[in-house]
């Protein structure tokens, strides 16, 4: 699998947050990004478009990123989350750990550190 096979999901309510990842990951090579701004358009979308990894806000409106990751990991047991969230929601993180999320991004995040999760995650480090 190289970076440019890779579907990426990104959600988050913020759309400074959304552009901010999706810049990231395109300078890292990844060019199959979609996006959703809230949980129940996250659910969605995973089900239409499968992605590879999903990046995933926890502090969202409407639904929250550990709400979603649930149901994720029910329906989709294999499902590879990395969870996003602000300094100060640590009990949150490991919650999100202990459902199946793969790991973590604190924000504010450095660049190298989200690709870095991303391609451990999907077995992309060693390239």
């Amino acid at each position: 699998m190289q970076a440019n096979d890779v579907r990426l999901l990104i959600v988050d309510d913020l759309d400074f947050m959304r552009t901010a990842i999706r810049d990231i990951l395109r300078n890292a090579g990844f060019s199959t990004l979609y996006e959703a701004v809230n949980g129940r358009e996250a659910l969605m979308k995973y089900e239409h478009v499968r992605p590879d990894l999903v990046l995933l806000d926890i502090a969202m409106p409407e639904m929250d990123g550990i709400t979603v990751l649930s149901r994720l990991m029910r329906t989709y047991p294999m499902a590879r989350v990395v969870m996003c969230s602000a300094l100060g929601e640590e009990q949150m993180i490991i919650r999100s750990i202990q459902l199946g999320a793969r790991d973590f991004i604190v924000k504010p995040f450095k660049p190298e550190r989200v690709t870095s999760a991303v391609k451990k995650v999907l077995g992309l480090d060693a390239v």
